[in-house]
């Protein structure tokens, strides 16, 4: 008798893990800033520096700890140092030095438990059905923050920001049992293969790639680029949007957080779109450009930030951005399975993660020194934005088709979690 092939289930039970570890917490920090702000006399640079510093921190977090355990282990101590993180947010004081720590806590939390665990359980299930799969496990990321900003403004509003936060902090449990009891880390540890095939794809033969080989592959270096750039400049709209639209007029406290949060809501609805779509595209469609397409999309959205003006709604910014923006996160990890080999993801995401999370949090950091020291608007520093969103795209566009891969196409001579 054919065996049932349990693919879906642990996509469905990633959709969930994912959204929580990743979607609820990161897409809702941002609605605190002002909050911070407002309570304890912090800058905008202040406050956005918290996650950068982090990101340097917990450099070795990928390569040294990632690629040697289990993703469900990996998850589970993740989400559980997210709840430390978030909860220490909602009880701290003024002190900057401690609001930094708490942010090294989260983003150990966030590398472990966050995309590359689930990245690497899906692309073990799946083979020819990989994007599609990838695609619904991003879905959870954008429904699950989505839900997270329909439950962030009554929850402040009512109970104030600091318990609103001890609250979301305490929904991290919620991963722990479909981890425990329905994730499995590959298709053989139920006696299967990826797709349900009566054979393992070619594909897991390949020797993984040592770090020094990736290091030394120009195509690797042309997709750290790539989506390191267009990361960056999501990072740098998602951190400062709330503060863009105090800027364009939106003064007052509960018009200001009805704005946010119809961008916010529309922004990861849309991302659910943009991650289905693609994902059906690039099993279609060659991924490098596929994913060419996405980055300019990207870059061709954020100028439609600095039209959103007070009675306005932010419609049209909102739907291609976020439609652009669940497109870029999930094409990363598809690509560098093409380019490297499943067997190699481990560790091309281990560096490509914290190098696009350095970008991500730096940079934001770098738009508020821009903004609030020589600009009196976000016109300019947008501007940057929007060059470097391009500069991304470019360098996927010119990226070849399977370069890294021919390198790994060595025979399996080394267990996948060591290195020579």
């Amino acid at each position: 008798m054919k065996k049932i092939f349990y693919g879906w289930w642990m996509t469905a039970a990633a959709f969930v893990t994912f959204g929580l570890a990743v979607g609820f917490p990161y897409y809702n920090l941002v609605f605190f800033y002002d909050y911070f702000q407002k309570t304890f006399g912090w800058s905008r640079a202040d406050i956005t520096l918290g996650f950068p510093l982090a990101t340097i921190f917990t450099l070795w977090v990928g390569p040294l700890i990632v690629p040697r355990f289990s993703p469900r282990r990996l998850i589970l101590v993740g989400t559980g140092l997210t709840f430390i993180a978030l909860t220490c947010f909602g009880k701290m004081g003024s002190t900057l030095l401690v609001y930094y720590a708490i942010w090294v806590v989260y983003t150990i939390g966030y590398f472990l438990s966050g995309p590359i665990p689930h990245q690497l359980i899906i692309s073990h299930w799946f083979a020819k059905n990989r994007g599609k799969a990838m695609g619904v496990l991003y879905v959870g990321v954008g429904l699950l923050g989505s839900l997270g900003s329909f439950l962030v403004k009554p929850l402040t509003e009512s109970y104030g920001f600091q318990t609103a936060l001890i609250v979301m902090g305490f929904m991290l449990f919620l991963a722990w049992p479909l981890t425990i009891f329905v994730l499995r880390d590959k298709p053989s540890d139920k006696g299967l293969f990826a797709d349900g095939a009566s054979a393992p794809p070619a594909e897991v033969k390949l020797q993984p790639c040592s770090y020094k080989t990736l290091l030394g592959n120009y195509s690797f270096w042309l997709l750290l680029i790539g989506s390191a750039c267009s990361i960056s400049s999501i990072g740098a709209v998602n951190f400062h949007m709330k503060f863009a639209f105090i800027d364009q007029g939106f003064t007052n406290q509960e018009a200001l957080n009805s704005v946010w949060r119809a961008a916010s809501i529309l922004i990861l609805w849309s991302s659910i779109a943009g991650r289905l779509l693609i994902g059906g595209l690039s099993d279609a469609f060659p991924k490098k450009w596929v994913m060419t397409a996405s980055y300019f999309l990207t870059a061709l959205s954020i100028p439609l930030l600095l039209a959103v003006r007070p009675p306005g709604t932010p419609w049209v910014f909102s739907l291609l951005f976020g439609l652009a923006m669940g497109a870029d996160y999930m094409l990363i990890p598809l690509m560098a399975a093409e380019q490297f080999g499943v067997n190699s993801l481990a560790r091309a995401m281990a560096v490509i993660l914290p190098v696009n999370t350095i970008g991500q949090t730096w940079f934001p950091y770098f738009i508020s020194i821009l903004r609030d020291r020589y600009y009196p608007n976000y016109e300019m520093p947008m501007t940057v934005v929007l060059a470097v969103a391009l500069a991304g795209a470019v360098a996927i566009m010119i990226l070849p088709r399977q370069g890294g891969k021919r390198d790994a196409a060595l025979p399996l001579q080394q267990p996948l979690g060591t290195d020579k």
